[in-house]
């Protein structure tokens, strides 16, 4: 894996002993298959390969939430919703697996310790890698090669970021997003907040040519305001460019850290 990965690895690892001959040989192990999470303001999602995509609304049936503003702010309710996503849905926990998860663009340490400590609380992983989630969308977009600019409006959190070749160069992020649209905010003024963030990044010198040949190819939108064609017909007169919509922009982040965690399984690297 290359930048804006970041990796932890613990001390043990475990596999399934599929036999010995009779020769004495090693015994064989088979790896678990890998695991892409994506712990969101509204919804909790674990990709488990072959057994598919499992999704429950944070904190359902909660007084308080588990996850604000892309942070956990309950560590251990955010664990059992996890664990009992995985029970309803009758799934074995793959204890050892590799784990892909999604970051919020500009996460500090103290937020990526918060959910390194949930998701090895449950799956107790042999490593544990951490995706921009910028990056992850961009991924799951089929949108890594040359240079772009992707927004992810996601329920609680705006992110903007400029990637080169699958790299982020430069991201800012705000506080607001779909669900705001339910209290106090508009469509106009979370379009505005993106193009606000837009316009901070063009500051730096370095990269406004960057924005302006992305600007030119049109921006990617993912996350839960790529559903809505107010917000993206909003977008297209604000930025006055074309507004491109992922194929499943609500997934589009999970699906990116997927192929992430693929990608390292057949390519594993050093923390």
């Amino acid at each position: 894996m290359s930048d804006n990965i970041t990796s932890t690895r613990s001390g043990q690892r475990s596999g399934l002993m599929v036999g010995r001959s009779h020769t004495s040989r090693p015994a064989a192990t088979v790896d678990p298959e890998p695991i892409a999470v994506d712990l969101g303001s509204a919804h909790l999602r674990i990709w488990l390969g072959p057994g598919g995509v499992l999704s429950v609304p944070a904190g359902q049936g909660l007084r308080t939430p588990v996850v604000r503003r892309g942070r956990i702010v309950d560590g251990p309710a955010c664990a059992a919703e996890l664990r009992r996503l995985l029970r309803d849905h009758r799934t074995p926990v793959p204890v050892g697996a590799l784990i892909v998860a999604c970051r919020p663009v500009l996460a500090t340490t103290a937020d990526q310790e918060a959910t390194r400590r949930v998701l090895t609380a449950v799956f107790a992983p042999s490593r544990l890698l951490f995706v921009d989630s910028v990056r992850a969308g961009a991924i799951g977009a089929g949108a890594v090669a040359g240079t772009l600019l992707l927004v992810d409006i996601g329920a609680q959190l705006t992110e903007v970021a400029v990637l080169d070749e699958g790299r982020v160069v430069a991201a800012r992020r705000a506080d607001i997003g779909t669900r705001d649209l339910n209290h106090a905010a508009t469509v106009a003024m979370l379009a505005d907040t993106t193009a606000g963030l837009i316009r901070e990044l063009r500051q730096a010198p370095a990269v406004r040519p960057l924005i302006s040949a992305s600007l030119a190819r049109g921006v990617i939108v993912v996350g839960d305001g790529a559903t809505r064609p107010d917000l993206t017909a909003r977008l297209v007169a604000t930025l006055g460019t074309a507004v491109h919509r992922a194929a499943s922009p609500r997934t589009a982040a999970l699906t990116g850290a997927s192929l992430a965690a693929a990608a390292a399984t057949r390519h594993p690297v050093g923390n």
